[in-house]
């Protein structure tokens, strides 16, 4: 008898665990959270998923309902990234080290926020048949290659000091890759949208 009780017991616990692994698994995880700790969101979410109105047994109305605050949490969405509301972003871009990364990046001017345009202007000059102009068009496209290249190693270390003395405490993990990446998108299509002035000190 012994046995089978520590055996049911045993099977008990395992099940436990395997049941709180796959609750941990379906948690999605902050970008910023080290990797084997719960994300600092997770009470949160769980909180609204608790909130999620209870099905009503028909498969339309539920699905209309769900639809409808789909549309909602997506409204909600849009309008964060145009004023920088915290509580509707999406994942990635929550949190006071993504927005002050995002500060940063938006209060100085960087040459790949130009890449496109220069991009489009280089491309129409390689297209001329005249072997001068061709020739000022690749030169053209080897100096922004350059300069972007160095504008954005000075990014990172400057950013990097930066966020090392603005938020000595907080998980950095992906920072400095989500700055670089602002930095491509032309200013005014930057979403959030940019919540500082050129030269405003983040």
């Amino acid at each position: 008898m012994g046995f089978v009780f520590g055996s049911r017991s045993s099977k008990e616990e395992k099940a436990a665990a395997t049941d709180k692994v796959s609750a941990d698994l379906s948690q999605p995880r902050d970008p910023q959270a080290p990797k084997g700790r719960p994300t600092p969101k997770r009470a949160v979410a769980q909180s609204q998923r608790k909130a999620v109105v209870a099905s009503t047994g028909n498969r339309k109305e539920d699905a209309k309902r769900n639809r409808e605050r789909r549309r909602v949490e997506m409204a909600k969405q849009r309008e964060a990234l145009a004023n920088g509301d915290e509580r509707y972003l999406p994942a990635r871009d929550k949190g006071p080290v993504r927005r002050f990364v995002r500060d940063y990046v938006d209060s100085r001017f960087s040459v790949a926020e130009m890449f496109l345009p220069l991009a489009v202007i280089i491309l129409v000059l390689s297209m001329v048949r005249v072997p001068s102009i061709q020739n000022i068009a690749l030169l053209l496209w080897l100096g922004v290659i350059a300069l972007i290249i160095l504008d954005s190693v000075g990014l990172v270390f400057r950013l990097r000091k930066a966020l090392v003395q603005r938020h000595p405490d907080e998980p950095r993990r992906g920072a400095i890759a989500y700055g670089l990446m602002r930095t491509l998108q032309m200013r005014r299509l930057r979403l959030p949208k940019p919540q500082v002035k050129r030269g405003e000190r983040p």
